[in-house]
């Protein structure tokens, strides 16, 4: 998902009637397993045909010149059994678990509630972000990102409200470890969907590793997997899924082979994050 286990943990409403104004859908696009979500969830044409043969690049298994043209969503996929699996897994994982839970969850939480949630996750991951624009030589970013934080966490009330876009117009850059990882020229390496995680590579499943250990409640516990840390990952998780029900079953339905649709569709997403 950009994240997952079956553990969850469903947090106390807030009670001050104020603060629920504040609360609204995050701005985040419907592709938003690069974030590592449990299932990828995005909107893509269905693009099939293996690697190209002719030479890759930072991309994956792509010429320049396809690359040139838009066509860059092809990667090396040596582990397709392995991946297909793990794909049905995932696939079952959201119908059986993920989705359920999540209907239930949109009926009791109401929307704007689940909004300052969505700011409060943002807000707690800056650090992720400000190092990594900071790493990738862009330190005005790295900046913004920071005063976004200090803003938010006063006078949006430790984040719940996003008073640093919506009070002062201030809007950041999103970073990630496997973005910067990308930017020094390491490539794809090859196509890998993990249980429950989804898809990645060996170069983003670095870079999510060293994302969690800059964030913050991966700490809240002496142990990364405390019962715990996997609640508040699960509730992220459910509430972020609360606002895209729905994305998933509309990219199966439209593809003629889902998994290369979403395979296809995670390296497109990644590719446009190393653009930007």
């Amino acid at each position: 998902m950009k994240r997952r286990l079956a553990g969850m943990i469903i947090s106390l409403l807030l009670s001050v009637p104020f603060l629920a104004s504040g609360g609204v859908p995050p701005d985040t696009p419907a592709a938003g397993y690069d974030r590592g979500g449990a299932l990828p969830v995005a909107q893509a044409e269905d693009q099939q045909g293996g690697p190209s043969q002719k030479g890759a690049d930072e991309y994956g298994n792509v010429t320049e010149e396809e690359a040139a043209k838009g066509e860059g969503t092809h990667i090396a996929d040596p582990i397709e059994p392995w991946n297909r699996a793990m794909y049905h897994v995932n696939d079952k994982f959201y119908f059986w678990l993920l989705k359920p839970t999540t209907q239930v969850y949109r009926r009791v939480v109401p929307e704007g509630f689940r909004g300052l949630f969505s700011n409060f996750y943002r807000n707690i991951k800056a650090p992720v972000r400000i190092a990594n624009n900071f790493l990738q030589g862009k330190a005005r970013y790295a900046g913004i990102e920071l005063a976004r934080f200090l803003i938010n966490s006063v006078v949006g009330f430790g984040g719940l409200r996003d008073c640093a876009s919506g009070c002062f117009g201030i809007t950041g850059r999103d970073a990630d470890f496997g973005q910067t990882l990308g930017k020094y020229g390491m490539g794809f390496g090859f196509y890998i969907v993990w249980p429950i995680v989804g898809p990645s590579s060996p170069r983003d499943t670095i870079g999510w590793v060293g994302d969690l250990a800059l964030t913050p409640t991966t700490y809240v516990s002496s142990q990364w997997f405390s019962p715990v840390t996997v609640g508040i990952y699960a509730h992220e998780e459910v509430n972020y899924t609360s606002f895209h029900l729905g994305d998933y079953e509309a990219l199966k339905e439209a593809a003629v082979d889902p998994y290369i649709a979403i395979r296809d569709a995670y390296v497109q997403s990644r590719k446009n994050a190393l653009e930007r």
